[in-house]
């Protein structure tokens, strides 16, 4: 049985899914009505460029964190996979702590961001305040902190089948 903690870190992961999965479907969708707009009706729309802007970094953040709990994250590997096991562990643990310094300076300084832009707004979009198109910086940087704090305590989720998703349950948690 795994830990609530874990539970609660796994409905969190597939919000993180769904969140990356929907901005990347609406910027598909929004950039070919750019296109239509300007190269068939003739005028240029303004709004579909921010929109899809916006969605690209909600869909990196986002995408970025679940894709740190699958260990699905760009890795170089070919130096630490040389060293003995004991120097490998001390890899990981430098990797995480790198991890947790960088996602946190991102949450401190993206809520400061978000903060400071309130009361702007995007000339295309005049009823979005700047601030909300930044608030994915910092919230996506918060559940990498997150799943880096489960990583260091709980170990590794990659191999569940959560994170598994061409697996059957049970099969994954069995081969290892």
């Amino acid at each position: 049985m795994t830990h609530p903690v874990v539970r609660l870190l796994d409905a969190l992961y597939l919000a993180c899914i769904w969140i990356a999965g929907v901005a990347l479907m609406v910027m598909c969708l929004v950039i070919p009505v750019g296109v239509v707009a300007r190269y068939v009706f003739g005028f240029g729309a303004q709004w579909p460029e921010p929109i899809a802007i916006l969605m690209m970094v909600v869909f990196t953040f986002f995408g970025a964190a679940a894709a740190y709990r699958a260990g699905a994250h760009i890795a170089v590997q070919m130096l630490t996979d040389r060293l003995p096991r004991v120097l490998q562990a001390g890899c990981s643990w430098i990797v995480h702590l790198a991890m947790l310094a960088v996602s946190g300076f991102v949450v401190v300084w993206g809520f400061q961001l978000v903060q400071g832009m309130m009361g702007q707004t995007i000339s295309e979009l005049p009823w979005l305040p700047v601030g909300v198109t930044y608030l994915a910086l910092p919230l996506g940087s918060l559940v990498t902190v997150l799943f880096v704090l489960e990583h260091m305590v709980f170990g590794s989720q990659h191999h569940r089948p959560i994170c598994t998703f061409d697996h059957e349950p049970g099969i994954a948690e069995e081969a290892i």
